[in-house]
């Protein structure tokens, strides 16, 4: 069950990291000298980014807490 929750608390860190990069792209785009359109499009990206990287991290949890309830 060490296993499981190392792994997932490794998942969990992932998706902490992508949302943090996500963060960083956000403020890149919004700084940046570009149109509208574009800085729309880009933010969009974003929010598909931000989305996956919260499922990773949730389903991260759900292995850590499944690995305690396990041991």
């Amino acid at each position: 069950m060490d296993m499981l929750i190392w792994g997932g608390a490794a998942l969990t860190m992932a998706g902490v990291l992508t949302l943090l990069w996500c963060i960083i792209l956000a403020m890149r785009a919004r700084k940046s000298a570009l149109p509208e359109d574009q800085i729309k499009a880009q933010l969009q990206r974003v929010v598909v980014l931000n989305l996956g990287a919260l499922a990773v991290s949730g389903l991260g949890l759900i292995v850590v807490v499944t690995g305690i309830f396990l041991s």
